[in-house]
């Protein structure tokens, strides 16, 4: 097992620039599936989950060439049915990805259960009533602990989601492109992956409309074809440097930032003191930061709340607790959406954070407290790197095991820290 070893205290300064979307990259690995034409992906993420949606797809008969670490050529010419491994589907969420294109280009899919991170009862019942709508038989056999798809031919139709399910979204969204005739898709999720996948799905013929809203209109066609896409930054990554750099008293450029997403991140941030700069497509976080919770109106406590997009993202929130425990001030956070997300925060007490878990949802932070380092594990993506920043402004040295949760969803960021003058290394326990 591979740990890291952090030694706080330091500041970060220099440049980085994030790798690509993870949570773009995946529909779009899986999106190839529409197609027998060649798709050349460019700024692919080298991570853990990535690696592994390319296992999948391979066992299903897609021809995936490496042009260089960052840029792959996938051709799925000639895919076939085949029992997919369950340890790998287990491995990542989004194996459920496959599920939408097999449906619309082969007609057939057994799937095992798939999998992530344990943060809570993560529901596919929204997948399965959309692919139904389309012409879908969907059904989990007990017997075989796995999922069925069968499909002859899908059919438009108009769906109203059961909730803003980001993946049942792009599940959607891949079946209906093939589907005859046209598609509505009601309470659809708009995250910034989302946009690109609808984006890269027009570059290949699609017809989707709306893009960016919550109502997407899909004109089903009967072939795609071939093409080339550059995967957009990723935000999550982005801000979690932000994140890091506030937390050391850092000032650091983050290249290619995608600034245009981050809005209302930019807002909540605001609240908790965080301000950055913007010149072009890059993102400046100064040394000096106000690090004052913004209470609200007749001196309340301020909650942030996690919502759909373009609110505030789940995803977040584990960054933005750790940097709450440098502010000044009382702050609640709420995560409505899974029931174990706020639990990573027993390890922020054991290092001198003032939190109050008050139920799995919510915690109340009391900024600012002195971190002291602490031997940790980390839980999931996530939390993982919300601890690695903990670490980095503690006193002393921490010590992060299970560090291949953190690797699933960030590339090599290590090397990222320590150039910019992190004490971090990765060893072998």
């Amino acid at each position: 097992m591979q740990s890291f070893r952090i030694q706080g205290g330091r500041a970060l300064h220099g440049e980085v620039t994030p790798a690509g979307n993870k949570n773009a990259a995946l529909p779009l690995l899986a999106a190839c599936l529409l197609t027998e034409e060649p798709v050349v992906l460019h700024n692919v993420p080298p991570i853990g989950d990535i690696r592994t949606m390319r296992a999948l797809l391979e066992s299903l008969g897609v021809e995936i060439a490496t042009l260089d670490e960052n840029t792959w050529r996938v051709q799925a010419r000639n895919i076939h049915p085949a029992d997919l491994d369950p340890h790998i589907t287990r491995r990542i969420r989004a194996s459920i990805l496959l599920a939408g294109p097999m449906s619309a280009r082969f007609g057939e899919l057994t799937l095992p259960p798939p999998g992530g991170d344990v943060i809570g009862r993560r529901r596919v019942d929204t997948h399965i009533l959309a692919l139904r709508a389309l012409g879908t038989e969907a059904e989990y056999s007990r017997a075989e602990k796995a999922f069925r798809f069968r499909a002859d031919g899908l059919h438009g139709a108009d769906i109203l989601l059961d909730e803003a399910s980001v993946t049942a979204t792009e599940n959607t969204i891949m079946a209906a492109v093939l589907a005859r005739g046209e598609t509505v898709i009601r309470n659809a999720a708009s995250e910034p992956h989302i946009q690109e996948l609808c984006h890269f799905l027009n570059s290949l013929g699609a017809r989707i409309e709306n893009i960016g809203s919550n109502t997407l209109h899909i004109r089903g066609v009967e072939r795609l074809g071939g093409g080339e896409f550059t995967i957009g930054p990723d935000y999550l990554e982005v801000v979690s440097f932000i994140g890091a750099a506030v937390v050391t008293g850092g000032n650091i450029r983050i290249r290619k930032a995608g600034p245009e997403y981050l809005h209302m991140i930019r807002l909540v941030f605001g609240r908790l003191g965080v301000h950055w700069e913007v010149e072009g497509e890059d993102i400046i976080v100064p040394a000096e930061q106000p690090l004052e919770i913004q209470p609200d109106l007749g001196n309340a406590i301020p909650e942030i709340s996690v919502m759909p997009w373009p609110a505030f993202p789940t995803d977040l929130m584990s960054i933005a607790i750790v940097v709450a425990t440098q502010a000044k001030g009382s702050i609640l956070f709420h995560d409505w959406m899974y029931p174990s997300r706020m639990y990573f925060t027993d390890k922020l007490v054991g290092m001198g954070a003032q939190i109050v878990l008050c139920d799995p949802h919510r915690v109340i932070v009391q900024g600012p407290t002195r971190l002291y380092g602490e031997t940790l594990e980390s839980p999931d993506i996530r939390a993982g790197m919300a601890l690695v920043l903990a670490a980095l402004a503690a006193k002393g040295e921490s010590l992060i095991r299970n560090v291949g949760q953190i690797d699933r969803g960030y590339a090599r960021v290590d090397e990222k820290l320590r150039a910019l003058g992190a004490d971090i290394e990765r060893i072998e326990e």
